[in-house]
Parts: C-alpha cells; sequence; structure tokens
C-alpha cells in the first residue's frame, strides 16, 4: 500500500527527509498513516491542529552516556535512550530495552508504537521505550548491576511514577529491574511505583511475567470466536522461547491446542506431540540455556538450525513472538499454501508489510502487535493502580482484568475498521482507535507553543 491523503503524504514525506537513517521508525509511521487517511477525510479538525505532524514527533528524546566498570576492572561506555514519545493520556509508558541492535530508529518505532497501543488498553498511560547497546549476555550479574545503576543514574533525572514509568523488554527481565529500581530508590530516597515488573514484595503485580503471552492467546480467542471458532484441536507454531512464548505455549494449551514448534535466535525445535511450556520454563527461566536443549527432554523433538525454518512448519494458528521483521511475504505466503488460519503479533511488529499483505489477501484472520500484544503493558498499567493504592490484587483478580481488557481491544478494532469501511481489516482497525482517543485529548489540551 502506498499513502494517498495529499496531506499525510505531505507530513510522511517531511519526516522522511528528517529520518533517512531510522527505516523501523518510518516503517511503522507509514503503517499507521495509511490506515488514518479515511479518519483525516472525514475529520478535518485534525489537520487543522497539526495533529499528525505533532504526533509523529517524539516530545523528548533523552540520549546519555553509560560508564560502567567489568570484572576485569575496565571501564566500558555504552549508550542510553529513553523517547518519551506522547503524553497526552497519561504518563509516559513503554519497556527498556538492552541488546547491540538498539538504536534511536529502534526505539523510536517502538514508542511510536506504544502510543496507541496504550491508548487500545483504555488506561490512562502514554507511550515511550527506551533502553541501550549493552548486551546483558555473558555478563556476570555484578557487571549487570554496575551497568544497570550508571543507566538509571542518569535515567532517574527524567522518570517518575506521574512522569514515566519504564518497564523491561528485551534484555530487561526481573534481574535487571530490581537493580534498577534499587537505585532509583536510592538516589530520590523514595519507595514509588517509578518501573513495572518489579518483584512481588517490591509492589510487583502478580501475572505480570505471563501477561503479554496469556494476553496475546485472549485476543486471538476473542478473534477467533468472533468468527465462530477457538484454539481447541487447533496446530499452533510459536516464534521465540522468551516470557512472551512460554506463556503464550501455556494459555494455547489450556485453551486446548496443540503447540507443535518454538524457536530462538539459534534455531527452532519441531515436536509433533506437543511442545511442554513446563520444559520451556525449565530451560529459559532457570538453567537460562538455548532452546536446543529441548531435545534432550522429549525423544519426539527434532532440533533445526536457523530460526527461520519454523514459519514452514504446518499450523492452524501462528504466533511471531521473537522479533521485528521475522515473518516475511515468502513465510508468509508458505504458511498460507500450508493453511494457516489465523495469525497474531506477539513481538512488535514480526510480520514485514508484505506479509501482512499476503495474509489479508488471503483472508486470513490477523491480529497486529499493538493490539494482540498489549498484555503486558496493559498488566503494567494495573500494577500502576496496585502501587498507588497500596495493594496487591491476586493473580486471579489481574488475570480477569487482563482478559476483559483484551476482549475489549479487539472489540475496539473490530468496530472502528468497520465504522471507516474496512471490517475486518484489524490492522487499520487497531490504528484508528488508538489514535482517536490520542488525538482528542490533543485537541481538548490544546496547542503547546
Amino acid at each position: 500500500m502506498a499513502i494517498k491523503n495529499k496531506y499525510l503524504k505531505e507530513v510522511y514525506a517531511d519526516l522522511e527527509q528528517r529520518n533517512k537513517d531510522q527505516p523501523e521508525f518510518l516503517q511503522a509511521v507509514k503503517e499507521v498513516l495509511e490506515s488514518l487517511e479515511p479518519v483525516v477525510k472525514a475529520r478535518p479538525e485534525l489537520q487543522e491542529a497539526g495533529i499528525i505532524e505533532r504526533i509523529v514527533e517524539p516530545e523528548r528524546i533523552i540520549m546519555f552516556r553509560v560508564s560502567w566498570v567489568d570484572d576485569k576492572g575496565k571501564v566500558q561506555v555504552n549508550r542510553g535512550y529513553r523517547v518519551q514519545f506522547n503524553s497526552a493520556i497519561g504518563p509516559y509508558k513503554g519497556g527498556l530495552r538492552l541488546h547491540p541492535s538498539v538504536n534511536l530508529s529502534i526505539l523510536k518505532f517502538l514508542g511510536f508504537e506504544q502510543i496507541f497501543k496504550n491508548s487500545l488498553t483504555t488506561l490512562p498511560i502514554g507511550g515511550g521505550k527506551g533502553g541501550s547497546d549493552f548486551d546483558p549476555k555473558g555478563k556476570s550479574d555484578a557487571e549487570v548491576m554496575r551497568f544497570c545503576q550508571s543507566f538509571m543514574t542518569e535515567l532517574a533525572k527524567h522518570i517518575g511514577a506521574d512522569t514515566d514509568v519504564p518497564a523491561g523488554d528485551i534484555g530487561v527481565g526481573g534481574r535487571e529491574i530490581g537493580y534498577m529500581f534499587g537505585q532509583y530508590k536510592r538516589l530520590q530516597n523514595e519507595f514509588t511505583g517509578v518501573l513495572t515488573g518489579k518483584a512481588i514484595p517490591c509492589g510487583g503485580s502478580l501475572a505480570r511475567t505471563e501477561a503479554t503471552g496469556y494476553g496475546l492467546c485472549y485476543f486471538t480467542e476473542e478473534m477467533l470466536k468472533d468468527h465462530k471458532d477457538s484454539f481447541k484441536k487447533k496446530t499452533v507454531v510459536i516464534s521465540g522461547s522468551g516470557n512472551v512464548a512460554t506463556y503464550a505455549c501455556q494459555k494455547a494449551t489450556q485453551l486446548g491446542a496443540k503447540v507443535v514448534a518454538v524457536s530462538d535466535s539459534n534455531g527452532y525445535i519441531y515436536d509433533p506431540k506437543g511442545i511442554d511450556y513446563k520444559i520451556m520454563k525449565e530451560i529459559k527461566e532457570v538453567k537460562r540455556d538455548r532452546i536446543k536443549t529441548y531435545v534432550n527432554y522429549s525423544k519426539t523433538a527434532k532440533y533445526t538450525e536457523g530460526c527461520s525454518g519454523i514459519w514452514t512448519i504446518p499450523c492452524d494458528i501462528a504466533l511471531p513472538c521473537a522479533t521485528q521483521n521475522e515473518l516475511d511475504e515468502k513465510s508468509a505466503k508458505i504458511l498460507i499454501k500450508n493453511g494457516v488460519k489465523a495469525v497474531a503479533e506477539g513481538a512488535n511488529m514480526p510480520s514485514t508489510p508484505g506479509a501482512v499483505a499476503a495474509f489479508q489477501k488471503a483472508g486470513v484472520l490477523f491480529g497486529p502487535a499493538k493490539a494482540a500484544n498489549a498484555g503486558g503493558v496493559a498488566t503494567s498499567a494495573l500494577e500502576m493502580s496496585q502501587n498507588s493504592q497500596r495493594l496487591a490484587w491476586t493473580f486471579d483478580e489481574v488475570d480477569a482484568k487482563l482478559h476483559d481488557i483484551m476482549v475489549n481491544i479487539y472489540k475496539q478494532a473490530s468496530e472502528a475498521a468497520k465504522k471507516y469501511g474496512m471490517e475486518g481489516n484489524l490492522v487499520a482497525g487497531a490504528n484508528i482507535a488508538g489514535f482517536e482517543k490520542v488525538a482528542n485529548a490533543m485537541l481538548w489540551q490544546g496547542i503547546s507553543y
């Protein structure tokens, strides 16, 4: 697809000119702007108030040096970021990513997506993202701690419970959140819900670890239900083997499906008898090992080098949960040929534009990331609520709220697509539903000079 509306074309051309070295960010913006053409046409006040120009530009970008000392006593230097994209409906909210691939383009893409994903949750949270090109893999706990403390020493100046509440992302789990939280508390001399994904004794929420994977399945189940179908007796392929993939595997299994394949960055496991999520948890959460060791637990499992081959396995439902642009048009066409009925994104923008177009053309049910994987940030916002109230909800209470949020997200996306003449197009529907709430808030608040 291409942007046809003259106003939107001009906005995108200007953005492209100023951000030539940011392909991931431009890809994310283009997809949203394509969806917004009927909205802009129906609502001229959006152009008059410059809403589009303002929403594609971050409110603030913070970039800083992170110096730390490794176990050999050598000084190491990394680059830290926080993109505070939009606070029209609440404090900035979005994860911190620690990975060598982290750069401004990726963080702006993630932060931009986060605006609309957070809006869809119906909770009062804006969009942001951050992180560093530091790689925690292969580092000792002491090295990770020293990095996190140095990182938070600068970041602490720019965040707060009512300003910006970061969470975890790739490379940032409970260990990293703990080190950052401890440093923030030490610097600010206050115990506040400034980070989510905290340990349970420190104000964390039950069900947060499971939330993105569970939420992905709740969304997918609602999408299937709307087409008189379900997970029952379906074959599922899930890319990735981190938190999202592990708990998507668990919930899909509980809903009656059989997950036959999972992967990591090195390769994938195929087990025709079904993947056991308990073994995944043992490998990844306890032993912190590679997914190929799954064959040591199952005689019927087979490991194959190269992760992209996972999409050649026939399945009814595909859940890409690894990383951006992992599922390309070629892989999408193989899935379609093999009879896939539904695809829902557990990672951020894991399907390329060509793949999405192929799925939509073939009539495959498609749940876009900003809707389907919003369960994690939704539960982070529920953690914020518990912190503000000085309360702790049970696992079942949080899980029930998460389920209701994901069902509502599907309904919002479905109804918005229908309202603007694109029934069944959940990509457009999610973009529109998320955008309109933020745009209306920006209109109400006026223009800041």
